[in-house]
Order: C-alpha cells, then structure tokens, then sequence
C-alpha cells in the first residue's frame, strides 16, 4: 500500500470514528436533566476526543506522515478508555431516556 493509500485509508478510519462519537454526544444530549449530571464528564471527554480527531484528520489531508503509528497507538488507548468510562456512565443512565 502506497503512502495516500494509507493516509486515505486513515482518514475515513478517523472519520468513522468521529462519526461514532459524535452520535454518541447527541445521544447523550438526550438525557433527562437528573441524569444529565451523571454524563457531564463523559461528554467533555467525547467533545475533546471529537476536536483531537478532527485535528488529526485535517493533519492528515495537509500531511501524510510517513510515521503514524505512535498517534495511532495513542488514539486507540483514548478509545480503550472512553469504552470503560462509557461502561460507567451506563451504569448510572436509565434506559428510558432512550426509548429502552
């Protein structure tokens, strides 16, 4: 695969991401005001995660840098953390609030 194959490639992984994330925050949006409170810190961490990725996408389209995988890595320790916070907070979220 050559270099823009890859960073293509990466782009619409990260735009995905982003994507997936962002519906998240709308979701979450969503949630009765006693609940809310519950999902402040998650969704402060999802809008930094949001702006961190459309960062790294819009490095992407003006860079492609030949040594991505350090960022890569770092990304996919951010998502590995989001998904346990992720867990915690629906924990603590009804279903309700969502139509469940």
């Amino acid at each position: 695969m050559d270099v823009k194959s890859y960073c293509d490639s990466l782009n619409i992984e990260l735009t995905g991401w982003k994507v997936k994330i962002y519906d998240v925050v709308r979701k979450l949006d969503k949630v009765s005001s006693g609940d809310k409170q519950k999902v402040v810190p998650m969704v402060n961490e999802l809008h930094m995660v949001i702006e961190e990725l459309t960062d790294r996408i819009e490095r992407l389209k003006k860079d492609c840098p030949l040594h991505w995988a350090p960022e890569k890595i770092e990304l996919e320790g951010k998502f590995s953390q989001l998904k346990t916070q992720w867990e915690e907070v629906w924990q603590n979220v009804s279903p309700a609030d969502f139509g469940g």
